[in-house]
C-alpha cells in the first residue's frame, strides 16, 4: 500500500527490522563475552560430573556391604534367618557330631568301664578263663561305645528338636553375638584369642540323657561340659572387628550418601538423561565387582583357616552368612539396570522412539476399541490430560518412597515394582492418550468420538 493511500509506509527490507536486528547485536554481545570460557566450563561440568558418579559407584558398594553388616548385627529376624539353617546342613551337622562325640568319649573312662565288666562278671559266677577274657577286650569295647556315642550324638543333632533347639538358641544369644563382633565377647556366642565360638553344653547334656536312655549307665556321670564349636578363626579377625563396626556406624546413612552423590553427578551434567544411565550402569559394575569378591574371597577365606577347623562347616556358615549380601547385590543390581533402561527409553535416540511410538500407538487402539463399545473417560480424561506430567512423576514418587521403606526387597520385589510402575503409566495412557490412533477422532457424531485438535 502506497504512502498516499494512507499506508503505513513501505515495509522494512528483509534483515532490517528492528527485533532482528536487537536479536543479533545480543547474539554479538553474547559471543563475545561468554564463548571463549563456555568450552572450558563445560569440560569442568563435565569432568565433576564424572567424578560424582564414580564416587557414587564405589560408595555403592560400600553401602550394600555397611547395610547387610548392620541387619546382621541389629535385626534378630534377620540373623535367626541367616543362622537358624545351618541346623539342617550336613556339614555342620557332621562336625558338630563329631566335636561332641570326642567331648563325651573323654569323659568316659573306657578301661575303668571295661574293669567293671570284668569284675560284675566275676562276681556273676563267669568262668576266671571268661572274665578275664572280658578284660583283655578294652580296645573292641571301646570301639563299639564310640559307636555307640558317634550314632547317638548323630541322632540328636539330626532331629528336628535339635533344629528347634538350636534355632531357639541362635535367638537367645543375638545379644552376645551382637558384643562378640563388637569384640565385648561373652555369653552363649563369644569372641576372643581371635575366634568366634558356640557353646555347645546344651547338646551335650541331650546326648548323655539319650546315652543313659539307650542303657549306658556311666553317661550318667558325665559331668556338665562347656566344650566350644569354632565358627571363624584368623589372625586378621581384630581388623575385620574394627572394619565390622566401621560399617556397622555407616549403615544408616551410607545409602543416603550415595543417593546424595549420584544425584549431585546427574544435575551436574549438561545432558542429566545420559548422566542418570552412566550412574545407574556404574552401580551395576560395582554390584558385578561385589558378587564376584565374594566367590573369590571365599576361598581366600577358608585358606586362612588353621589346622582342625573344619573347612566345610566354616564354608556352609560363610555361604549362610553371605546369602542375604548375595541377595541385596542382585536386588540393587536389578534397579540398576531398570534404571538405565528407563533413562535409554525416554531418550531420543531411534530404538527408545520406535518402542514409545508402538507402545503409544498399542494403548491408543484399546482405549479406541474401548471407545467403540461404549467407554467414556468423562472428565477423568480431562484431568489426567492437564496433569499427565504431574501423574507420571507421582507414580514414580509414590513407587520409590514405598520400594525405600520395604523392609528387606529383593530383585523379584523390583520387578514386581517396575510392572506395576508400567502398569500405572499404561492406564495412565489409556486415560489420555497422546497422539496417536486414539488420538483421531472417528466420524462426528460416532460413539467415542472426540474433538479433533485445533
Amino acid at each position: 500500500m502506497s504512502p498516499s493511500d494512507g499506508g503505513a509506509g513501505p515495509e522494512p527490507e528483509p534483515g532490517r527490522s528492528p527485533e532482528l536486528a536487537d536479536l543479533r547485536r545480543r547474539i554479538a554481545a553474547l559471543e563475545a563475552g561468554g564463548a571463549p570460557g563456555r568450552p572450558e566450563h563445560h569440560r569442568a561440568r563435565a569432568a565433576g560430573s564424572a567424578a560424582l558418579i564414580v564416587i557414587a559407584s564405589v560408595l555403592a558398594l560400600l553401602a550394600v556391604v555397611a547395610v547387610w553388616a548392620r541387619d546382621e548385627v541389629t535385626d534378630t529376624n534377620r540373623f535367626v534367618a541367616t543362622m537358624a539353617p545351618l541346623a539342617s546342613e550336613p556339614t555342620v551337622q557332621d562336625a558338630v557330631t563329631n566335636r561332641v562325640t570326642t567331648v563325651v568319649l573323654q569323659q568316659i573312662d573306657v578301661p575303668s568301664l571295661v574293669g567293671q565288666l570284668s569284675q560284675a562278671a566275676a562276681q556273676a559266677g563267669v568262668p576266671p578263663v571268661a572274665a578275664n577274657l572280658i578284660g583283655s577286650l578294652s580296645g573292641p569295647i571301646g570301639g563299639g561305645l564310640s559307636s555307640l556315642v558317634g550314632s547317638t550324638v548323630h541322632r540328636v543333632v539330626a532331629s528336628s528338636a535339635f533344629a528347634t533347639v538350636w534355632t531357639d538358641g541362635i535367638r537367645a544369644a543375638h545379644a552376645s553375638m551382637v558384643k562378640a563382633l563388637t569384640g565385648q565377647g561373652g555369653g552363649a556366642v563369644s569372641l576372643a584369642d581371635n575366634q568366634v565360638t558356640i557353646d555347645l553344653a546344651p547338646v551335650i547334656e541331650q546326648v548323655k540323657t539319650e546315652l543313659v536312655a539307650a542303657g549306658l549307665g556311666p553317661a550318667a556321670r558325665i559331668p556338665a561340659v562347656h566344650t566350644s564349636f569354632t565358627v571363624y578363626s584368623s589372625e586378621s579377625i581384630g581388623k575385620i572387628k574394627t572394619w565390622f563396626r566401621l560399617l556397622q556406624i555407616l549403615g544408616n546413612w551410607m545409602p543416603l550418601l550415595t543417593v546424595a552423590v549420584a544425584a549431585a553427578g546427574v544435575l551436574l551434567a549438561r545432558d542429566r538423561r545420559r548422566a542418570l544411565a552412566w550412574a545407574a550402569v556404574g552401580v551395576t559394575a560395582a554390584m558385578l565387582v561385589l558378587g564376584a569378591a565374594l566367590t573369590v574371597f571365599r576361598g581366600y577365606f577358608l585358606d586362612q583357616l588353621p589346622p582342625g577347623v573344619d573347612a566345610g562347616a566354616v564354608g556352609t556358615v560363610y555361604d549362610a552368612l553371605a546369602r542375604f549380601l548375595r541377595m541385596a547385590v542382585r536386588t540393587v543390581g536389578v534397579l540398576a539396570v531398570l534404571v538405565a533402561l528407563g533413562a535409554f527409553f525416554i531418550g531420543p535416540s531411534k530404538a527408545a522412539t520406535f518402542v514409545r511410538t508402538a507402545c503409544g500407538t498399542g494403548m491408543g487402539g484399546v482405549r479406541q476399541a474401548a471407545d467403540r463399545i461404549g467407554f467414556r473417560a468423562g472428565p477423568v480424561e480431562s484431568f489426567v490430560r492437564r496433569f499427565k506430567h504431574a501423574i507420571g512423576a507421582a507414580i514414580l514418587l509414590v513407587a520409590s518412597l514405598v520400594f525405600v521403606f520395604w523392609a528387606h526387597p529383593t530383585a523379584m520385589t523390583v520387578f514386581w515394582f517396575a510392572v506395576v510402575v508400567l502398569i500405572a503409566f499404561g492406564v495412565r495412557e489409556f486415560l489420555a492418550p497422546g497422539p496417536g490412533p486414539a488420538g483421531h477422532t472417528t466420524s462426528p457424531g460416532a460413539p467415542g468420538s472426540r474433538p479433533a485438535p485445533g
